[in-house]
């Protein structure tokens, strides 16, 4: 039977370690597919009515595009990357989805900071609860900030590219024209940036789950102090 209830109180104890990590892992998970999104080749996808060059795949700061060499005789065919400079024409969409996802993956490292020191406050044997809710306010606000800067950055580069009328153009040296564009493709950039704002949203909803399970116990002590003060006024 005691074995039983130390089997009961160990997994309640790490049911609890679990709940409390669950928002530090959210973020973790949201800024390693935000690495990859910012890393990703398949922002936009053109095909054009072109023999050299029939694709060219934009990531955020390179262009890809296959082309065939002659290499003794036989032709090869090989991925060429050329990078998004002042060269280019560089659409406001595009130059904003650049700084958004910059500032997507800096903000999550203060997160996990702000979130790891509450973690740490709860594991002290005199946790201060205030300290506690303010570090996971801030840590909500900031991840909050965050996945709004990720989703507004893949969803106004999917609807300009594929609804609207980009500016983005090629430099003159560049093997191919936009005028031989015939095609948009659908990318993977914008389902994985929605699904990378998801997780940072859910670990916001996390951190706030937290925080309302550290109220009530604040709350408590205070009812507790103020009944203290008549008996002591009595004695």
């Amino acid at each position: 039977m005691d074995f039983l209830t130390c089997i009961i109180q160990r997994l309640a104890v790490a049911k609890e370690c679990i709940f409390r990590l669950s928002g530090l892992i959210c973020c973790l998970t949201a800024l390693v597919f935000e690495i990859i999104l910012a890393s990703s080749r398949c922002w936009r996808l053109w095909e054009f009515d072109n023999k050299t060059v029939q694709f060219v795949f934009f990531g955020l700061w390179e262009a890809y595009y296959p082309q065939e060499f002659n290499i003794s005789g036989s032709m090869i065919r090989i991925l060429v990357h050329c990078p998004i400079n002042s060269t280019w024409t560089i659409s406001p969409e595009f130059h904003y989805a650049q700084t958004l996802i910059v500032w997507a993956i800096l903000l999550k490292p203060a997160v996990l900071i702000f979130s790891a020191m509450a973690i740490k406050i709860s594991c002290m044997k005199d946790s201060f609860v205030k300290a506690q809710i303010f570090l996971y306010k801030i840590s909500a606000l900031i991840l909050c900030i965050s996945s709004l800067c990720t989703f507004v950055s893949v969803s106004w580069n999917h609807v300009v590219d594929l609804y609207g009328q980009t500016t983005l153009d090629f430099p003159p040296s560049f093997p191919v024209k936009k005028d031989a564009l015939i095609k948009k493709h659908y990318t993977a950039a914008f389902p994985i940036g929605v699904l990378t704002a998801t997780v940072s949203l859910f670990g916001v909803i996390m951190f706030l789950f937290e925080m309302s399970s550290l109220k009530p116990q604040d709350e408590l002590e205070a009812p507790c102090a103020c009944a203290s003060r008549p008996i002591n006024q009595k004695a």
